[in-house]
């Protein structure tokens, strides 16, 4: 296991935390009124304001930390941020799909990355009146009050938070499930789930400040075949994510493994 990163400076913090919450009333003055909308392929969509918070992110964080890096789900991939040892890692809304049909399992996701990890994590959920925050260092918040994990040990019964269990999973307990796949993993933080995971290729913006919120919970995390996560690649995906209580992370990457091995070939 890598040795913990060193805490952060708590301005650059609270300043990433001012930021997201712009961004996030920004994109809440707009939920639910009438925005240009579209599929950037199929099953893929996205809406004017993805693209107008997104703008404004780019230029917030760039004026606070000018040395580093941009990833980001709205914006050209530009292979000099792996020249940088920080880099934003941002999804201006994490959960489109739940935006634009006026739900409210949305939020804005971002994450600084240091060195191939998330030092800094926020999650502004101002539907759901919920803000999410880690740094390195420093557990893990929702509105200013620390969260933990759940210290479930035992797969069987783990909620779980899907629209529907397949037949080998009918032993688990299905609850809440945001379209945010980074909300989806805040939940096992705050002990509202014990385990999410996926099973395709997903991309790092969509869970880079998640797994840091979870992580400082005390939750476990990996990809889906059980190994560590790391940002900031040449190529900005990881094959699933996989977050659970500590005690079933282990059962829970063995169930999934002959999926993964059939899925992967």
């Amino acid at each position: 296991m890598a040795d913990p990163a060193p805490p952060v400076d708590a301005t650059l913090a609270d300043a990433v935390a001012a930021i997201a919450r712009e961004a996030g009333q920004m994109a809440f003055a707009r939920w639910r009124t009438d925005f240009a909308r579209w599929e950037k392929m199929p099953g893929s969509p996205v809406c004017e304001v993805d693209l107008d918070v997104d703008r404004m992110l780019h230029a917030r964080l760039g004026a606070l930390l000018p040395d580093a890096g941009w990833l980001s789900e709205e914006t050209a991939d530009n292979p000099d941020r792996l020249a940088r040892r920080r880099v934003w890692v941002v999804d201006p809304i994490d959960g489109t799909r739940d935006y634009i049909r006026g739900r409210a399992g949305w939020c804005v996701s971002i994450a600084l990355v240091e060195d191939g990890r998330p030092v800094i994590g926020v999650l502004d959920a101002p539907a759901r009146g919920e803000v999410w925050r880690a740094s390195a260092g420093r557990p893990a918040t929702r509105n200013g009050v620390r969260v933990v994990a759940g210290g479930r040990t035992t797969l069987p019964g783990a909620r779980v938070p899907v629209d529907a269990l397949t037949k080998a999973d009918r032993d688990l307990t299905a609850v809440e499930k945001p379209n945010s796949i980074a909300l989806r993993v805040a939940m096992v933080a705050a002990d509202r789930a014990d385990l999410v995971a996926t099973l395709r290729w997903g991309n790092e913006w969509d869970i880079a400040a998640a797994v840091l919120v979870a992580s400082a919970a005390g939750a476990s995390v990996s990809d889906a075949v059980g190994a560590p996560l790391i940002f900031n690649k040449p190529d900005p995906r990881a094959y699933g994510v996989l977050v659970s209580t500590a005690g079933i992370h282990d059962a829970a990457v063995l169930r999934l493994a002959d999926r993964v091995r059939a899925a992967l070939g």
